[in-house]
């Protein structure tokens, strides 16, 4: 425990108050007494209902395993019965949202999304920087250039596959920048003149078949842009690619990620006052513009700082400037968790959503204001992603919540955005009802297959053994989710003031499987969807290209469908369709899994990284990986799929396989062989066996608590 500090009625972690006091306070213009008066009325107001809002999570949940234990399965039964209790909520009437003052970015581009851990500052600025990125670099460095024929990747460039990355690029250019005559492939220069855009090839001149995709020359290159995003042909005859090109053409400049989420939640380890201030000062360097690291690599030591804006000259003559960064969101944490950051006046825990609100705006406000060298938001916005909520009354606590933030700074009524993370069930079957909770903010609703499915397990732990984790992929409550989010929010007219986001890409070593599947996301409707690096968003963006979001979700708009039975089904299994073996690969893999981000978490604070998985290919893992894995595996234990004795021997062989794919970093500690000294091995088991009995299936708890013993037992050993 820390030394606190005397704050209003609240008792402040000294780490966390000096840093407010010292670094966020004076940009936000208030003084620390009103400060922390205002937070201490804030608490004391708000910590009541958040309570509740818990306790009926609780409650119906416990009104739900008690049907499922007392009733033999009917469906009309079962919906009836949790109208009856409330968990179906009446449908409000049709409304649209009016949320204002919504960055482009958000409202009229469509395009990759990144989320990173804002604790880690290299990847936080490599997000941010990931607005904009090489495709040459992406397709030379990735699978979505095969190896083969002589197209290797080598230790030295090998001009073989330089040249099927520009086939592909020109191969881009043909279908993004068509010429009115003959193919970018056949180009010998590139120039403007009289506004217009002149192509040399081989036969003669051309031009473009439409001259209104130029948007501007620079002294690096040709600002083309297709379907909103941009890209700019890069010229320089002096490089050594622009040197063997015959229009000089040294690389394609992508616009990739448009907007990055920095995450304070689900891929960040912060437990305790030391690590959200970390957390707040890397949010505040990014507000600023002033982050930066410092790092190793390749046996160089590496300065990374945050792009500048991109400057253009319009066809027409007029100076014109583009953003170099990511539009960044920040995704505070859900409901549920308390922090030790801050006592209340009964010297209780304060529940850290409330904590991360108030901080993570204070810091942003005076972006929003302009006061800072680099812009985030230019319509004077902050953006905060709001996740695992469930149903609408816990929206409209967040909305709350958000008022009383806004209140708290001064800053003018819905300068707070809300992104509405759907992925809880209750939140998905009463989503119109949440999108109208929070109707006048809302700017962004995405799916989540890990943690949605997570919540699908624990919801009706008691209905029966699930289905083997691969096969929810195809099951037919989460094709109907994935349609229902985009649906609703079409009707609630998300298109052209903000986002609808699909979810992450996990596998960051197969890009071109990503190439092949993630375009299905954008003829689903979605504007946005994530990716696990900025060279995926590079790639991903290629399909924003290919696809006309905006068209569409245009199309639609036109037919509206209801989805709620079909997300009702429970994806319940009959176990005697499974082999022994059929269960043991299961276990295995799921074991693995949690073993492998478990380590990582509760011994080094890593929060979010690719992980190896049981056949060696990796990962982004985060800690919705684990809520499935854990909970799908505790509701085969509680039915009897397998057996506690059965799972632990998995454990304890998992864990040697982590072992070794651990082998080579010095910083690790083996679980295997004294699983019982070890912290993580017994963070895992917790997951798993204390499973059932974990609000909602969440992960948190358990965590946050084997994170603390094993930073205070190490600490104790140095």
């Amino acid at each position: 425990m820390g030394n606190y500090v005397k704050a209003g009625l609240l008792q402040v972690d000294q780490k966390l108050f000096e840093f407010v006091n010292r670094s966020v306070l004076p940009e936000a213009g208030m003084e620390p007494a009103v400060f922390w008066d205002r937070f201490s009325l804030l608490v004391t107001d708000l910590t009541p209902e958040n309570r509740r809002l818990l306790k009926k999570r609780d409650e119906l949940q416990e009104k739900i395993n008690d049907w499922h234990k007392k009733n033999q399965f009917d469906f009309r039964a079962y919906k009836a019965f949790l109208k009856e209790i409330g968990y179906l909520e009446p449908a409000v009437p049709d409304f649209k949202i009016a949320t204002e003052n919504i960055d482009e970015e958000i409202a009229l581009q469509a395009g990759p999304q990144l989320v990173v851990p804002v604790n880690n500052a290299r990847y936080a600025i490599n997000a941010a920087n990931a607005r904009w990125g090489s495709l040459y670099d992406a397709l030379y460095g990735t699978d979505a250039i095969p190896e083969k024929d002589g197209a290797e990747k080598t230790a030295v460039y090998n001009p073989v596959r330089g040249k099927e990355v520009i086939i592909y690029a020109r191969r881009f250019l043909d279908q993004a920048a068509p010429l009115a005559e003959g193919s970018h492939r056949d180009a010998t220069g590139y120039h403007v003149e009289d506004g217009q855009l002149i192509v040399s090839l081989k036969s003669g001149q051309t031009a473009l078949k439409d001259p209104d995709q130029l948007k501007g020359i620079s002294e690096t290159g040709i600002l083309l842009q297709n379907n909103g995003l941009h890209f700019e042909i890069q010229l320089d005859p002096d490089h050594p690619i622009g040197a063997a090109d015959p229009a000089g053409v040294k690389d394609i400049l992508m616009e990739a990620a448009l907007t990055t989420i920095m995450d304070c939640e689900d891929s960040v380890t912060a437990v305790d006052a030391e690590d959200k201030v970390l957390v707040y000062q890397n949010w505040l360097g990014l507000m600023k513009g002033e982050l930066s690291a410092v790092f190793n690599k390749n046996g160089q030591r590496v300065s990374r700082n945050l792009n500048p804006d991109r400057s253009y000259v319009t066809p027409d003559g007029e100076e014109a400037t583009l953003p170099g960064r990511s539009l960044m969101f920040v995704r505070n944490v859900g409901h549920l968790m308390t922090t030790n950051a801050i006592l209340d006046e009964r010297g209780e825990e304060i529940f850290e959503g409330i904590l991360d609100a108030v901080i993570t705006s204070a810091i942003a406000k005076p972006s929003a204001l302009g006061s800072f060298k680099l812009y985030n938001s230019h319509k004077k916005s902050i953006y905060i992603v709001k996740p695992k909520m469930h149903g609408s009354e816990e929206a409209a606590f967040a909305n709350k919540l958000f008022d009383r933030v806004e209140d708290l700074l001064e800053m003018p009524r819905y300068t707070l955005k809300i992104g509405v993370m759907d992925e809880e069930r209750r939140t998905s079957l009463n989503l119109k009802n949440c999108i109208a909770a929070v109707k006048n903010r809302i700017a962004f609703i995405n799916t989540g297959f890990l943690d949605r499915t997570g919540d699908e397990i624990h919801t009706s732990m008691e209905a029966g053994p699930m289905i083997k984790k691969g096969d929810m992929k195809t099951s037919s409550w989460l094709a109907a989710y994935e349609k229902s989010n985009v649906a609703t929010g079409l009707a609630a007219g998300f298109q052209l003031r903000a986002q609808i986001g699909k979810g992450m890409w996990a596998m960051p070593d197969l890009m071109a499987e990503m190439l092949e599947q993630k375009i299905g996301h954008l003829k689903a409707g979605a504007s946005t969807a994530w990716v696990p690096s900025p060279t995926a968003a590079v790639l991903h963006a290629l399909h924003y290209h290919k696809v006309n979001v905006s068209g569409v979700q245009k199309e639609l708009t036109q037919s509206a469908s209801a989805f709620r039975d079909d997300i009702l089904q429970i994806p319940a299994a009959d176990e005697s369709n499974w082999s022994p073996e059929d269960i043991q690969q299961e276990l295995d893999n799921n074991l693995q899994g949690i073993l492998g981000y478990v380590v990582r978490w509760v011994e080094q604070g890593v929060g979010c990284s690719k992980v190896p998985d049981i056949h060696n290919i990796g990962l982004m893992e985060d800690r919705a990986t684990l809520r499935i894995s854990s909970q799908h595996t505790a509701n085969w234990l509680h039915h009897g799929v397998c057996t506690k004795e059965q799972v632990m021997e998995t454990m304890k062989r998992m864990a040697k396989v982590v072992d070794r794919q651990n082998a080579g970093d010095p910083g690790y500690r083996p679980m295997a062989p004294d699983y019982d000294s070890s912290v993580a091995f017994s963070a895992a088991c917790d997951l798993v066996f204390k499973g059932r009995e974990q609000p909602n299936g969440y992960t948190e708890p358990i965590l946050h608590r084997k994170r603390l013993e094993a930073k205070e037992k190490y600490r104790i050993k140095s």
